[in-house]
């Protein structure tokens, strides 16, 4: 009786200090508002998400923003930022949670608000609490204004005595009031991830989904763009450009209501995950993070110079240029073989040697993926020496060592599955469906996490040198039941993407100073949670060239370059090596290939790219990324990266498949100080060959540049170009 009279006052005195002062708590980065309001029945509400408002005094004009109806009872419906299901809202809710008597309601009031600063940023914490039940939430804004980023999540947490059933669980809930809406997804499958495609939101709901558990954006990347008023453009019109940080199971919904209103909805996906809260247990939500900008453009810098500031591991470091074995050898391979491969590496210039899949396995090796996933022991037939006799080759050669792991699976040949056949994620009644091969290990169980955690430790603590980690995650939960919880199948798919997270946190925490690729049957985990603990993710197991332009362009929306992993491959061969290198260097660049197979030719010219590729990598790397001509509208491609201070520049340009007599365009670069003097040099050149460029070895204005631009394009397909502008002094 304490408890509900308590908050019937703080409700009560809400509403007299809005009466005499209304109440805003302003969200904000340089360039985006968001304003939230106190409204007079003592809840949160949105007024305002938009370009940021000059003047301090406009902000008292704001209304807390509410749905027009033709009854005057239901005039408090509104923009509530935490909507949640049994109250007097008609649409989507934030929360749905059940009580313990049954009642499916929850009526959560303003309590207080605090700000604290953050690195690179303002943090605004908003509490709230229901006034009949012992439930709060917090809700979290996390503001970069350099970066124009604003992070968002919640917390929910509860002292009744009996379990709160959660059926809905949302990271926050965004409006919009535009005349129209329109969509762009990501999705795909393996080998075609990040496929691009755009659709205009009507009335009703529009939700991107995806099911899987683990491996779980195989179908569907997690984040997407919205345009409001106009579909969405590289450099102009307003667009949402969002993202969630969560590897499982993730949802995001997008309803447009009788009236016209947007509202976005990220989410944990809560199919098959009622979950029961128990008392004083904190429910996390993902963050979601998200940029208002004027063009995809502008906003895919945003996110590009806030990951590496803020999120990604190792944002501000160096990359590794690398060769992996695993186009050359496959499973079949011995120390012989690999010794002379990092006698390549070091010959073609790279960093690295990465030891790739079946290097492990002896009572069940590793010789096809059928066996051997869970015994991380070196496989003594074809590795006599172990590990650390390759990291002493490496060593040798002059290169640096890297190795491939799976540890969140299990097959069921192996001596992990005879000694902890529970540890494995399967029904206990039926007959055991496998993909590839494989099973995911409960990483709901504790102990599990502890087993993972030690493979990595293992390895680390007894080859000294080891640099370098792949830590790949092919199969989706298959047979979704975990012997580990029992009867509370409802936290599977939650508690297990916690204990993933669980186990990279203490991996990073424990060796935070190595690399480590996050890699998932391709390009299907890439959230930037995960990133926190990773430097960089595996774009796609498709190394076509062709098709890595249209799968580097649609990641390039929201990482960075130093964070997408590219290598050069045998796929295609009609394309030559120097058009597979040329793709590859517009990311964070590698090799899969056998020198044998190289002409003499091709071999100097992949020294001389990885050459070039390093001394411009700062650019490429860290510099701002513009994307000037999409593969999507036309049969080419181009984008070019300017340093922060202007003086550099890289322009990447590919013909992919021209069309006979096609007119093509100068292609204008973007970024450069027009009042600065560019030498303008085309690099990457095959021995022996010529630039065609005409203006190939001129100085040039960075206006010039800009506003007539170059031709660089041409009527012959699978041919690329490479120039760096340097700034005159």
């Amino acid at each position: 009786m304490k408890y509900i009279f308590t908050l019937v006052f703080a409700a009560l005195m809400s509403i007299q200090m809005y009466a005499a002062e209304k109440q805003l708590i302003r969200i904000s980065t340089n360039q985006t508002d968001l304003i939230l309001q106190v409204a007079p029945n003592g809840r949160v509400y949105q007024s305002y998400l938009g370009e940021k408002l000059r003047n301090e005094s406009d902000l008292e004009h704001l209304e807390w923003r509410v749905h027009p109806a033709s009854d005057a009872s239901v005039v408090e419906r509104g923009w509530e930022v935490c909507s949640t299901s049994g109250n007097e809202d008609f649409f989507e809710p934030a929360w749905s949670m059940m009580h313990a008597d049954g009642n499916p309601s929850a009526w959560l009031y303003y309590v207080s608000s605090s700000v604290k600063q953050v690195p690179g940023g303002t943090q605004t914490d908003i509490l709230l609490r229901d006034d009949k039940y012992p439930v709060e939430v917090t809700l979290h804004y996390v503001a970069y204004p350099e970066e124009n980023v604003i992070k968002t999540w919640s917390e929910i947490k509860h002292q009744e005595k009996k379990p709160l059933l959660l059926s809905r669980y949302a990271s926050t809930i965004l409006y919009f009031s535009s005349p129209s809406y329109y969509l762009t997804e990501f999705s795909g499958d393996w080998a075609k991830e990040v496929q691009m495609s755009s659709q205009q939101l009507q009335f009703g709901k529009k939700v991107i989904d995806t099911k899987l558990g683990s491996r779980a954006a195989m179908h569907v990347q997690p984040f997407f763009m919205v345009g409001l008023g106009k579909p969405v453009e590289e450099k102009d019109g307003d667009v949402l450009m969002g993202t969630i940080g969560w590897t499982g199971n993730f949802r995001f919904t997008f309803e447009v209501d009788n009236v016209g209103n947007l509202r976005v909805i990220p989410s944990i996906n809560p199919y098959a995950s009622v979950y029961e809260l128990q008392k004083n247990e904190i429910f996390t939500t993902p963050e979601f993070i998200f940029t208002l900008s004027k063009g995809t453009g502008e906003g895919s810098r945003n996110f590009q110079q806030w990951a590496r500031n803020y999120q990604l591991k190792d944002g501000k470091g160096t990359r590794m240029t690398l060769l992996n074995n695993w186009e050359n050898t496959a499973f079949d391979f011995d120390e012989l073989t690999l010794k002379n491969l990092m006698k390549e590496a070091k010959d073609l210039g790279v960093d690295m040697f990465l030891l790739d899949d079946g290097w492990f396995g002896n009572k069940y090796p590793r010789d096809n993926d059928k066996a051997g996933l869970g015994d991380w022991e070196a496989n003594v037939d074809k590795l006599p020496g172990g590990v650390s006799t390759l990291i002493r080759y490496a060593k040798e050669a002059g290169v640096e060592f890297g190795i491939w792991i799976e540890p969140e699976m299990i097959n069921p040949q192996s001596e992990l599955m005879e000694k902890h056949p529970d540890w494995a994620i399967r029904y206990p009644n039926r007959e055991t469906y496998y993909y590839r091969n494989q099973l995911v290990l409960d990483m709901s169980n504790p102990q599990v996490q502890d087993y993972v955690y030690s493979v990595v430790e293992k390895l680390m603590e007894e080859n000294a040198g080891l640099a370098y980690f792949k830590w790949d995650c092919n199969s989706p939960i298959t047979n979704i039941y975990s012997p580990y919880l029992k009867n509370k199948q409802g936290r599977l798919y939650i508690d297990h993407v916690r204990g993933v997270y669980n186990v990279m946190k203490r991996v990073s925490a424990k060796y935070p100073q190595l690399p480590l690729m996050l890699c998932s049957g391709g390009g299907a985990r890439c959230d930037y949670e995960a990133l926190k603990y990773f430097t960089e993710f595996w774009c796609s197991d498709n190394t076509d060239p062709v098709e890595r332009i249209y799968i580097q362009w649609g990641f390039s929306h929201f990482f960075p370059a130093k964070a997408m992993c590219a290598h050069v491959t045998s796929w295609n061969k009609n394309a030559s090596v120097k058009f597979r290198t040329d793709v590859a260097s517009m990311c964070k660049l590698g090799f899969d290939i056998g020198l044998k197979d190289l002409s003499e030719d091709e071999l100097l010219y992949c020294k001389t790219a990885i050459s070039n590729w390093k001394r411009l990598s700062s650019v490429i790397l860290d510099g701002k990324q513009y994307r000037l001509v999409s593969p999507y509208k036309s049969a080419h491609m181009a984008v070019n990266y300017v340093s922060e201070d202007r003086r550099k520049a890289v322009l990447f340009a590919y013909d992919i498949y021209p069309r006979f007599k096609e007119k093509v365009f100068p292609v204008k670069v973007q970024g450069l100080n027009p009042d600065k003097m560019y030498k303008v040099e085309e690099i990457n050149l095959m021995p022996g060959c010529q630039s065609v460029l005409k203006m190939n070895n001129q100085v040039v204005s960075g206006d010039y540049l800009m506003k007539v631009g170059l031709e660089v394009f041409g009527d012959k397909s699978l041919q690329s170009c490479v120039i760096e502008f340097s700034e005159q002094m």
